[in-house]
């Protein structure tokens, strides 16, 4: 999401553009380790390629852009929330 968590980040917004893919890769890692605590599990998830300047991720050949909207719910609730229980 923006900084104004108002509306989710698009895979066209400009900001996408200024990602690398070392960049993304980290974002995946904290992805990773926030999903865990709510049981949310992506064993392939990868940066992928470059197209149109964007980085995708492996993960149905989504834009990074899904990525940090992931995060920031996950860094929203996890802040606010517990984990589950299961």
């Amino acid at each position: 999401m923006t900084a104004d968590h108002r509306r989710p980040t698009g895979p066209a917004d400009a900001i996408m553009h200024t990602y690398t893919e070392p960049e993304v890769a980290s974002l995946l890692d904290e992805l990773h380790e926030r999903g865990r605590k709510f049981g949310l599990i992506w064993p392939g998830l990868a940066t992928d390629h470059v197209v149109d300047g964007r980085v995708s991720v492996r993960f149905g050949v989504a834009p990074a852009s899904t990525v940090l909207n992931l995060l920031a719910i996950l860094r929203h609730y996890g802040a606010t929330e517990a984990p589950c229980d299961s």
